[in-house]
């Protein structure tokens, strides 16, 4: 075979990949899709995974359905998903836990974002609250920054474990803002009840947590996240009114495949989940009821949104010095 012949049977192989692959992506999904949740069934991220894949069905005509596989700090169902046949028809949904806190927290990950999976799309995000109890007489985290420079360590923040979220959105805030804080970890049980009674004084986390004690004003909100007020809430000031305009954790979930999986097919997903976030206007005002946004995201910019939230609670996590193993 000579030099000629050679390069026009690999030319023809290409072509045939391409179109073969073409075909794969127009018949696509031909059955059911399955969406491992490494989340606990009942669980926020659970039901938003669901409300999701219902959105998802209706788009691309197909069944989809959630599979929870929870446990070791989401690593099981993220396993799960990294190594499932990159066909388009088992996909996974990640979130800043198992894509960047995760990796940051423990020694050994049973897999890597960049090597594994093929990113789809957010989904949400939910943005992070300074909740107090009525006792703190603070009303914005301005105010509680200064009191917290002059009395150092002078409050209680729970959190729901070490290296949980509240845990380290408590330590991102106490970076950023130059001041001291006492946490309080809760492994085994919610500390809303003791935030609730007083016996703490603040935590960080997600807002939809606390939303239904801010609502029957058990608590209130000092500081969300977010580059603007959130039209839901605009009487709270953001982070970067109190003169933190780099405090941005966001508790997020986003769609995932398992790497190698066909770019049309990817591409083919990436569009259903455009279609699936704007298409219903009654979840779309339910995720802004507690704070969040649906959206979806072009593969490109959900990358490039990945690696630069795995370097901020990267650092975070450096800095506090936290490591579970």
């Amino acid at each position: 075979m000579n030099r000629i012949t050679r390069r026009m049977g690999l030319a023809s192989i290409v072509v045939a990949s391409m179109s073969a692959l073409g075909v794969q992506a127009q018949d696509y999904p031909s059955k059911p899709i399955k969406i491992i949740a490494p989340f606990p069934a009942g669980t926020g991220p659970d039901a938003n995974s669901r409300e999701i894949a219902a959105e998802l069905s209706r788009v691309l005509g197909q069944s989809v359905v959630v599979e929870n596989r929870p446990g070791a700090a989401n690593m099981i169902g993220m396993e799960a998903g990294a190594k499932a046949a990159p066909d388009g028809y088992t996909l996974v949904m990640g979130s800043t836990t198992s894509l960047s806190v995760v990796p940051h927290l423990y020694s050994k990950v049973p897999y890597k974002a960049d090597r594994d999976f093929a990113p789809i799309s957010i989904v949400g995000l939910l943005n992070t609250a300074l909740t107090a109890h009525p006792s703190v007489k603070e009303s914005n985290a301005r105010d509680l920054i200064a009191r917290l420079k002059a009395q150092p360590g002078s409050v209680l923040a729970a959190t729901s474990g070490v290296g949980s979220y509240s845990h380290l959105a408590g330590e991102w805030f106490a970076s950023n803002a130059g001041v001291k804080i006492n946490f309080v970890p809760y492994n085994t049980t919610s500390p809303y009840a003791d935030l609730v009674g007083g016996q703490v004084q603040l935590m960080f986390d997600a807002l939809p947590a606390a939303i239904g004690n801010v609502k029957a004003g058990k608590l209130k909100i000092l500081a969300l996240t977010g580059k603007t007020r959130h039209p839901n809430f605009p009487d709270v000031p953001t982070f970067a009114e109190a003169g933190l305009p780099d405090y941005s954790p966001t508790a997020w979930i986003g769609l995932f495949a398992p790497a190698g999986t066909p770019a049309p097919i990817v591409s083919k997903l990436a569009d259903a989940m455009q279609k699936a976030a704007a298409q219903n206007p009654e979840l779309i005002m339910r995720w802004r009821s507690y704070g969040g946004e649906l959206k979806a995201m072009a593969p490109a910019d959900f990358s490039a949104f990945l690696k630069q939230d795995n370097q901020l609670w990267g650092e975070t996590i450096r800095g506090a010095g936290i490591k579970l193993d």
